[in-house]
């Protein structure tokens, strides 16, 4: 795997991407569509994956009816969900290792999501990481969401970067659409979802974890040092 352009900063998603949030959405889901009496799957919650939630909102009115109870479902998901994340908020492998090697070539870097500024500083402090980042973008900062580019122009535009000198980290199909439309070098690094055709093809890397990030970012700059010596 090899990148176009040497990496000057980097934006990454947060949930399914940093933390390993995602699993405990879908177990709310499914347990507060439960309370309600309605059954839920997977399948209905891949819907939602990386989606700004007025979108969610109109995927689950659309799929299920005007008449859907979509507001109480969601209050009670997000109960159950808040009550999971206190006891079990494990951070992605490789998300250490990679802010260390970033740390250590001084790039800057972001997070651009559709939670809330709330959910980021929480989930930031339960690992101590709230000074690893340089900006943070999240719902209410801008004007369309995912798959939208906004987040990612935003975080760009934050960081003082142009958007083709930043690598993208995402897991959700809604985010890599995004990135990719922001003008990004788009890396999937998958959690729930698999990349399709269509998705592969927007992203310069399918990485099998966080893992595999360094290398692309470290070979990418080295690459640009050895053309211009």
């Amino acid at each position: 795997m090899t990148l176009p352009r040497p990496v000057r900063a980097v934006v990454f998603d947060m949930d399914g991407l940093l933390f390993d949030t995602e699993r405990l959405y879908e177990k709310a889901f499914i347990s507060a569509s439960a309370e309600l009496g309605h059954a839920s799957d997977r399948e209905v919650f891949s819907l939602l994956i990386g989606a700004p939630w007025p979108t969610g909102r109109q995927i689950l009115l659309d799929r299920y009816g005007p008449d859907f109870r979509v507001d109480e479902l969601t209050a009670i998901w997000m109960s159950h969900f808040k009550k999971l994340i206190e006891v079990d908020l494990p951070l992605k492998p490789g998300a250490l290792e990679l802010l260390a090697v970033l740390d250590q070539s001084k790039l800057p870097r972001a997070i651009a999501t559709s939670s809330s500024h709330n959910t980021v500083a929480h989930h930031l402090a339960m690992h101590k990481l709230a000074d690893r980042f340089h900006a943070v973008v999240a719902a209410g900062d801008y004007a369309k969401g995912k798959p939208h580019p906004d987040p990612f122009l935003m975080a760009a535009a934050r960081l003082g970067v142009a958007p083709d000198d930043c690598i993208a980290l995402e897991d959700s199909f809604h985010g890599v659409r995004a990135a990719h439309a922001a003008g990004m070098m788009t890396v999937m690094v998958p959690d729930l979802l698999q990349p399709t055709a269509e998705i592969r093809a927007l992203c310069a890397a399918v990485a099998s974890s966080l893992l595999d990030v360094p290398a692309l970012i470290t070979s990418s700059r080295r690459g640009s040092a050895a053309a211009s010596s």
